[in-house]
Order: C-alpha cells, then structure tokens, then sequence
C-alpha cells in the first residue's frame, strides 16, 4: 500500500465532462467524487486541481489577446471547482473552494497557511484559478500547489489512457506503456504528460507524480489498496 498522508489530485476538465466532450456529465462527476470520498476515509488530506478545459481552452481564444484568453479558461476552473464542491458536500465532506482571483461572494482567497489548516482539519481543498496568471497551464498550478502545502505526490489523472505511453496508445497499437520515468526522461522524449513548466518545476523540487487513467475513478483508490502499481510512477530519480 502507497503511503501518501497528503494529495494533490489533479483533474482535468475533459474528465468532467465525460463522453460529452463539454459541460458536465452529472454522472462521472458522481464517480470521481465516490472515489475521493473512498481516498478521504482511508485518512488521506486531499486537495484537488481542476482544469477547464471542458469549457475553454486559452489557446482556444484565436481572436482575442493570449493574456484575455486564459483569464476566461481560469474562470471555467472555478465552475469546475463549484460543480465537484457541491457533488462532496452532498456526500456529507467538508471541503473548502479557494481561488487564485478574488472572489469572495463564492470561494476563499487561496492563502497557503489557511489552506494547509484546513488540510489538517480534514477538509478537502480545491484550488481553482490556476496560479491566478495568464500563461500558466492547471499542470503547472498541480506542482506549484503542491510543493505550496508540502503535499506528498500528485495522482494525474488522465483520460483515455491508464498511464504513460512512448506514443498514443490510442492511435498505435504497439505503443509501450510506461512503469516508471524520470522527469529529466520525460523532458528528454518530449513526453507529453504535463507542460515543461509543471514537469521542471517538480523535478527541480523532488515532488513525485503518479499518472493514472481516471476513465475509471476508482483507480485513483486503487494506488493505495493494490501492490500492484497503479499508472506511472515519475519522480526525480528511482
């Protein structure tokens, strides 16, 4: 059994929305929820990165200035944000929403002392915003947040895929799955897991990661119950 005490969870937004490809699929969002609520009886301190992507993309705004583009991509984070809050307190958690732009007539400041406090007390945090800064992917937001609170892994989870491959083992079929990696491998093979940002910062920072495919929620409890490694497992060295 991993012996993970903290968390960052990282989700995406395509994983919100399921096979609808945009919005929400209320009942995806049930299953990942589930699943974190199994993470959070086994006494784990979870926080959770959402992206937007099942929104909006910044590279997605061709008309309009990159700066612009990505203010409303971290906007779609926090409806993201709201949506997998309401799904864990119907479920009887106590989680706290926190955000990179102030808004406060919805979520908290994202301040790290409080963050981790409330970490301590057994909530489970959600960081939405990004890193409150254009230019800055939800990856990079994964790792920042996480050397931030002193978390002890980030779990990636990746939609059609159940780990890390040499290429798309969607498209080849002889594509090889990887075990383990390095972070100075990944940025070697232009693996594309995370942006280089996200991927420098944690290794620079010795913060391991574990990608595993969240098509399936329950993997993301299986990394603590199974022998087996779930995913890949990268660190800075093995």
């Amino acid at each position: 059994m991993q012996k993970f005490k903290r968390v960052v969870l990282k989700l995406s937004g395509e994983a919100l929305a399921g096979n609808k490809g945009f919005g929400f699929d209320d009942d995806v969002i049930e299953e990942i929820c589930i699943s974190i609520k199994q993470l959070h009886l086994l006494g784990v301190e979870i926080a959770i990165v959402v992206g937007g992507g099942n929104f909006w993309r910044g590279r997605s705004g061709t008309t309009i200035d990159r700066a612009s583009s990505d203010n409303i991509g971290m906007l779609g984070t926090v409806m993201n944000g709201l949506r997998v809050q309401g799904s864990l307190e119907e479920m009887g958690l106590d989680t706290r929403l926190m955000t990179a732009i102030d808004m406060k007539e919805v979520a908290e400041p994202y301040i790290r002392r409080r963050a981790v406090r409330h970490l301590e007390k057994g909530r489970i945090v959600i960081f939405s915003a990004g890193t409150g800064l254009p230019y800055f992917s939800t990856d990079t937001t994964a790792s920042l947040r996480a050397l931030e609170i002193g978390a002890d892994v980030i779990l990636l989870g990746k939609t059609g895929t159940d780990g890390i491959y040499d290429k798309d083992p969607n498209i080849f079929d002889d594509a090889v799955k990887y075990d383990k990696l390095t972070y100075k491998e990944i940025l070697q093979q232009e693996i594309k897991i995370m942006d280089t940002t996200a991927t420098s910062l944690a290794m620079d920072n010795k913060m391991p990661l574990i990608a595993f495919g969240i098509d399936d929620p329950k993997n993301m409890v299986r990394i603590f119950n199974e022998e087996d490694p779930m995913g890949t497992i990268v660190k800075e060295k093995f």
